[in-house]
Parts: structure tokens; C-alpha cells; sequence
């Protein structure tokens, strides 16, 4: 069986506020900082979602509203994929439509 890992680092301040978060991939050759992160994990024995939300000081507010925009699209993709649910996916995707819209996301026209 072959391994692989992932290693997240989280620099804090005295308040337990992160400053700087590193990650790293080896096998994918990724080792970068990020502004936040969204980390969701199935737990097997207790049949939930176990998760981290971490934001660093320097994430300005629009960028959060990108952040939560790409990530709920990358949702609709991978729910479409695992599922086959194409009707649902794309309600997501009309909602994203107008999460973009709300949060003024969309190019100027």
C-alpha cells in the first residue's frame, strides 16, 4: 500500500489568532502558504463531518466572499461527481449564481 501525506502548519499569535498557514503535498509537489483554509473530514465510527475553519489576519473581507464562492462551486462539482445528483448539483451552481451576484463577485458589464 502507498502512502501519501499532507502537513498543514499554523502559526498563531498570543491570541490563538493565526498569522500564517503553510501546507505542504509532496507527492503533488505543492509547498505554499495560504490566507485560509476549509478542511472537512468523514468520521467513519460517528458518521459526521469533522472540521477546521481557519483565517489569517491578512484574509481581507473580499476575499473571503471569493473564497466561500469558489468553494461552494468546487462542492457542487465534487457532490455531482460522487452522487450523479446533476438536478441538485446545479441548484447549487443557480446559487452560487446568486451568491456571486449578492456579493458583487460578477465582472461589471
Amino acid at each position: 500500500m502507498k502512502s501519501s501525506e499532507i502537513k498543514f502548519q499554523i502559526d498563531l499569535d498570543e491570541n490563538k489568532v493565526p498569522e500564517r498557514i503553510h501546507w505542504e503535498a509532496s507527492e503533488a509537489g505543492i509547498n505554499a502558504e495560504a490566507k485560509a483554509m476549509i478542511l472537512s473530514v468523514w468520521d467513519k465510527k460517528e458518521q459526521n463531518t469533522l472540521r477546521i475553519d481557519l483565517w489569517t489576519k491578512e484574509m481581507q473581507v473580499d476575499e473571503m466572499k471569493q473564497f466561500v464562492h469558489q468553494t461552494i462551486l468546487t462542492l457542487a462539482d465534487n457532490f455531482e461527481k460522487s452522487t450523479g445528483e446533476k438536478i441538485m448539483a446545479a441548484t447549487m451552481r443557480d446559487f452560487c449564481g446568486y451568491f456571486a451576484e449578492k456579493m458583487n463577485l460578477l465582472p461589471p458589464m
